[in-house]
């Protein structure tokens, strides 16, 4: 913590994955809780150069700690980068403290005495000029190249220009840039954010034709982005650094700069509100006044192995939206649910929205408000940021944080196999078919066998998703398909059965939400499956999982399943819980062709 107004900011470790306060890793971590704090001082200090907080004035805090990083007899102190170092969480940091500098220099750079400034431009520039990471980290070098070259320091332009347009190859469409090689927020909270700030501080003066190009890249996000989010402005926990949390909404008042005469911001400000809130209002949400490593509280399985504490403070980008004038638009609107309010999302109804730049496929359900998301990952084992939970799940639900995989088959969204280690497996390994008549196709295999294969196919229904997998391997393997999981969040979580047709449903009901599983074919049973940890809403935590096996010498056996939610105390209808009628398989051909409770007939062709 900030104990007095010349200590750096420091936060006490909490869990066994979150980087260790080695020596060696202490000016770092200090230097996280500098800059990243900084994301939410500098527009509060940009409207306010004197502003005291707890008996400290916030400017001349900053601009002592921003002293003490040049300062050799400081245990604060930044060792310029060796001329054979590579790119470090130093350059993350320092690349932060650009958009600061940039933000509010009048406050924080232009009082520094010459002789600090001129240090901090040599140690910054020895990272900013130099090796990087080929994926958004580039925007930290673009960012301390182009601060220091506006105060008029020689720099290295060609290297500027080289990351530039190196930066634009990422951009696949719809909003969307890969980071080398997944999509997740850091399209939103790196890119796009860092993209449209350099263009509005730097770019349009001095690179006018990558700044358009930049702009262009980020207006489809006012027709793509919001759906994103659940009718209450509740963020999807998807990807790596989860943690950061509500940074995701930055792009949303970052649309206030120059503002496109099309654009809802009245919709763009609630739900940047309710994902603020849906944390800010959460009481896990901060330990010893600082925000947890994890999505709600502390959150073990969430926590990235590069993370400390002092991380959680990337959240602070959602408050970079203050330097948004406060004649915008984006504040003068009056908030409202956007599409939420619109025939084209009523209740009863589903809606999808397909990106097929990135092969996203969100899905808005008005029944109970939430938003969901489909992406196909194919990230195996070895990556330690990406081969996991946070981005294996079939999907991702506002209203259902992902849970993760327990070492008996516990799972949820996903399906696991018994591999043969006699481990429990989970899909890792996707590839993306089509988005057809409402359907989302992928192909799946098995990271330790691809012999063991599942042709994936889901329909978003108006309460839940109709699944249609054809699963394949050389010989019979146990497999597990899991439902959302329920946090125990008072009482207990009751379970029941209904018998709908020929076929017996399996409901749990937390008192929040009810989910039903119905298995209509190729599973041998149903299990309701309690689970301790995995959660990140609580403790205790439930999920239904369907069993069964694969047959052997690769005979399709076709894995139909219903996974239904309800909020919890409405009724369920017959049709609502047996939407689907019949479901009948043609082996020769592959095709399988369903009939709805409506009379309606879908076809499934994998």
């Amino acid at each position: 913590m900030c104990r007095s107004s010349t200590t750096p900011c420091s936060f006490r470790r909490s869990q066994a994955r979150a980087t260790p306060a080695t020596r060696a890793r202490c000016p770092p971590r200090k230097l996280e809780g500098l800059c990243r704090t900084l994301f939410m001082a500098a527009p509060l200090l940009k409207e306010d150069p004197n502003l005291t907080l707890n008996g400290v004035k916030v400017a001349d805090y900053y601009r002592h700690q921003l002293a003490l990083l040049v300062d050799p007899k400081s245990p604060s102190y930044i060792r310029p980068r060796a001329q054979n170092g590579g790119p470090s969480q130093i350059l993350v940091e320092f690349g932060g403290l650009g958009v600061a500098l940039f933000a509010a220099p009048e406050v924080l750079w232009d009082p520094l005495p010459q002789a600090t400034k001129d240090a901090l431009a040599a140690t910054m520039l020895s990272y900013g000029d130099g090796p990087t990471v080929p994926q958004n980290w580039r925007y930290f070098n673009i960012f301390i190249l182009s601060f220091f070259e506006s105060r008029g320091y020689q720099v290295n332009k060609p290297l500027l220009e080289e990351y530039l347009q190196k930066q634009l190859t990422h951009y696949d469409g719809q909003g969307w840039y890969n980071d080398a090689p997944t999509y997740d927020y850091y399209s939103m909270w790196a890119f796009q954010m860092y993209g449209r700030l350099w263009s509005e501080y730097y770019g349009h003066q001095h690179y006018p034709e990558i700044a358009a190009k930049l702009n262009e890249n980020f207006a489809p996000l006012r027709d793509t982005y919001p759906y994103q989010f659940g009718r209450d402005g509740h963020l999807i926990m998807w990807g790596r650094s989860i943690t950061y949390r509500f940074a995701a909404v930055v792009p949303f008042p970052l649309m206030g700069l120059r503002p496109a005469a099309d654009t809802n911001f009245g919709w763009m400000r609630r739900i940047a509100s309710g994902a603020m809130l849906q944390f800010l209002q959460h009481p896990d949400f901060l330990e010893d006044n600082v925000p947890t490593l994890g999505f709600y509280g502390s959150f073990e399985p969430a926590v990235q192995p590069y993370s400390c504490r002092g991380s959680v403070y990337w959240m602070a980008k959602a408050f970079l939206g203050l330097l948004v004038p406060a004649d915008s638009p984006f504040w003068t609107a009056t908030e409202n649910e956007g599409a939420w309010a619109t025939p084209a999302l009523a209740k009863g109804t589903v809606f999808n929205k397909f990106e097929p730049g990135p092969n996203i496929l969100i899905t808005d359900y008005p029944n109970t408000g939430a938003a969901e998301l489909r992406a196909p990952c194919h990230q195996d084992s070895s990556d330690p940021y990406r081969g996991d939970e946070n981005y294996n799940r079939l999907s991702y639900n506002s209203a259902f944080p992902w849970q993760a995989d327990g070492p008996n088959g516990e799972v949820a969204m996903n399906y696991v196999f018994k591999n043969k280690d006699s481990k429990w497996e989970p899909l890792r390994l996707y590839t993306f078919k089509k988005f057809e008549d409402g359907v989302y196709y992928r192909d799946a295999v098995l990271e330790t066998d691809k012999n063991v294969q599942l042709h994936l196919a889901e329909m978003p229904l108006p309460n839940g998703i109709l699944r249609v997998d054809v699963g394949q391997s050389p010989a019979a393997t146990d497999l597990r398909l899991g439902h959302y999981a329920l946090p125990k969040l008072a009482g207990t979580i009751r379970r029941s059965t209904r018998k709908v047709g020929s076929y017996t449903a399996q409901i749990i009901d937390n008192g929040t939400y009810q989910l039903a599983l119905v298995p209509l074919s190729g599973w041998s049973e149903t299990q309701v499956v309690d689970a301790t940890g995995l959660h990140p809403a609580a403790i205790q935590s439930t999920v239904l999982n369907a069993v069964g096996t694969t047959s052997p010498n690769h005979h399709p056996v076709v894995f139909s399943t219903l996974l239904l939610w309800k909020k919890s105390g409405e009724k369920w209808t017959n049709k609502e819980m047996l939407p689907v009628k019949n479901i009948h398989y043609d082996a020769q051909s592959g095709i399988i062709t369903l009939t709805m409770a409506n009379g309606q007939k879908k076809t499934i062709k994998h």
